[in-house]
């Protein structure tokens, strides 16, 4: 196997494990009692942009529309957690004014 097949390989299994390991923070982000307070809004919305700016980079720069569909993936987990954390936070400012 060439080096350029193993990097390939490891970055395919890491993304694959992150795409993955969002799950259990959306769940989380959205079952949370207390709105989500734990969720870290402004660290969720870098990353949204860093993976965002990798989607431009890829498409623009590499023409390469695999790397971009992966981080177009991750960048959609982002905003998934950030609009689960956000309902949250609704919910529990609704049940705090009720």
């Amino acid at each position: 196997m060439r080096l350029e097949e193993i990097t390939l390989l490891v970055f395919t299994a890491f993304n694959v494990v992150r795409l993955v390991a969002y799950v259990p923070q959306i769940r989380k982000a959205a079952c949370d009692q207390n709105g989500a307070s734990a969720i870290a809004y402004s660290t969720w919305v870098m990353f949204f942009f860093a993976h965002a700016s990798t989607v431009a980079y890829a498409l623009v720069n590499q023409k390469d529309a695999s790397l971009a569909l992966w981080f177009t993936a991750n960048a959609a987990c982002c905003l998934a957690i950030i609009g689960a954390g956000l309902l949250a936070r609704r919910r529990s400012r609704a049940r705090l004014n009720a």
